[in-house]
């Protein structure tokens, strides 16, 4: 193992790759996402909604709850509802 300046060389390029390898393989799924939400587009639905599907399913039920309970009282607060 190189050391230069007390870093062991061969372990950063090491691990420079990999980033970068991951980097790569991010890139290309970001891609396919985008091409999955405009083959969606194409059939008519709405992204925008397909986004906040899929950032609400993310989350935990007692979370989605409580933002869908703070939003109601946001609306009522602004006469929205």
């Amino acid at each position: 193992m190189t050391e230069v300046g007390g870093i062991a060389a061969d372990q950063l390029v090491s691990y420079i790759e990999r980033i970068e390898r991951l980097e790569e393989e991010k890139a290309n799924l970001m891609a396919d996402i985008k091409e999955v939400y405009g083959e969606a587009k194409a059939l008519g639905y709405d992204v925008k909604i397909l986004r906040q599907i899929i950032r609400l399913r993310k989350m935990e039920d007692h979370e989605r709850t409580e933002q869908e309970e703070i939003l109601e009282v946001y609306k009522r607060a602004l006469g929205m509802s």
